[in-house]
């Protein structure tokens, strides 16, 4: 399934996002400052995409790490995911936080992370005085085991 997400270049260097392959779930975000970006150990910083986003309504636009620079080279969305909200008109950008050991460098036109346009449900938070029973129950982190 495909749809149309409207996308302003907001400068020039701004590079629109791409898909890995035709069965990848994500489509790559670019950095566009046009100089390097360091980013020492232990530090986050806003990286620009240069871009915004018209999401479609009923969707969010989720901004997710990609797996080699988080893996390689220990760069990864501060905030773990990323969220876009379909009234959200300004830019987009990556908050990249360094857990390596070693200052890491963000060259122009390289893949940051990666954005999944995600359908949602919106809720409507009713309060009760009871809940349905599961066989989990009120289990917690592990209940269901550790292996």
């Amino acid at each position: 399934m495909t749809s149309v997400v409207k996308t302003k270049k907001l400068t020039k260097k701004a590079i629109t996002p791409t898909y890995g392959t035709p069965y990848s779930a994500g489509a790559d975000l670019y950095n566009a400052e046009e100089y390097p970006i360091s980013i020492a150990p232990g530090e986050t910083r806003l990286i620009h995409t240069g871009l915004s986003f018209e999401i479609p309504e009923g969707c969010v636009g989720l901004i997710f790490a990609r797996s080699g620079l988080a893996t390689k080279r220990g760069l990864a969305p501060a905030n773990k995911v990323g969220v876009i909200d379909s009234d959200y008109r300004g830019e987009v950008m990556v908050s990249l936080f360094n857990q390596s050991g070693e200052t890491q460098t963000v060259e122009y036109g390289e893949r940051l992370a990666q954005l999944a346009i995600v359908p949602f449900i919106k809720a409507d938070f009713e309060i009760s005085d009871e809940l349905s029973e599961t066989v989990r129950g009120r289990g917690g982190f592990g209940s269901t085991g550790m292996k």
